[in-house]
């Protein structure tokens, strides 16, 4: 069986940096929201396109300096993001993987926060991450399951995706893998144990 989980908010807590930065920069979440081009077309925002991979860390700032009329030179989206690791999601992932199953990650991600991972050593948790910065498509797009399903040569059937956001769990069922909503780790174990799977 294929297992893929999503990183934030399942395997690491979502490390809310968005008050840090804007505490750093001087600036309130509005007007960094605003900056960033969130609520605006997607192609406007700069984070939408960072997870595409149509925007990279510098590019990011870039435009963000150019927006806000600031000189931001350091990447404070790496700098500051500090994840932690839930211990009971990594007992979890070693179990099934003893038992035989394949275990990758499939993330929405940024270039910065995907480099921070790296660092750390968080994806040596699996045996492949998925990266939408690197796949060029982010979730909830089917062609996010449908790269991962043709790269690992595994059927929809043959695969589990756990996710904390129900758009994506629902986006992966459509596809006809089964989808799982995180909770908890001791409420995803047992599920997964209830299912036989």
């Amino acid at each position: 069986m294929l297992y893929i989980f999503d990183m934030g908010g399942v395997v690491t807590n979502d490390a809310y940096i968005r008050s840090r930065i804007c505490a750093v920069l001087g600036l309130s979440e509005e007007a960094y929201l605003r900056y960033c081009g969130k609520g605006g077309r997607k192609e406007d925002d700069l984070l939408a396109l960072a997870s595409d991979g149509l925007l990279d860390a510098k590019g990011f700032w870039r435009i963000f300096s150019e927006r806000s009329g600031m000189q931001v030179r350091t990447d404070w989206l790496h700098w500051i993001f500090h994840p932690e690791v839930d211990e009971d999601i990594r007992a979890l992932i070693s179990k099934l993987r003893a038992q035989g199953n394949r275990i990758v990650c499939g993330t929405n991600t940024i270039e910065s926060h995907y480099r921070n991972h790296i660092e750390r050593g968080d994806y040596a948790l699996f045996d492949q991450t998925y990266a939408s910065c690197l796949m060029g498509v982010s979730k909830p797009d089917p062609d996010f399951w449908r790269i991962i399903l043709t790269a690992e040569d595994v059927q929809a059937k043959d695969a589990v995706f756990i996710d904390d956001r129900q758009e994506n769990v629902d986006a992966a069922a459509g596809l006809g893998i089964r989808a799982i909503r995180f909770q908890s780790a001791r409420a995803l174990e047992k599920e997964l144990v209830s299912a036989s799977l």
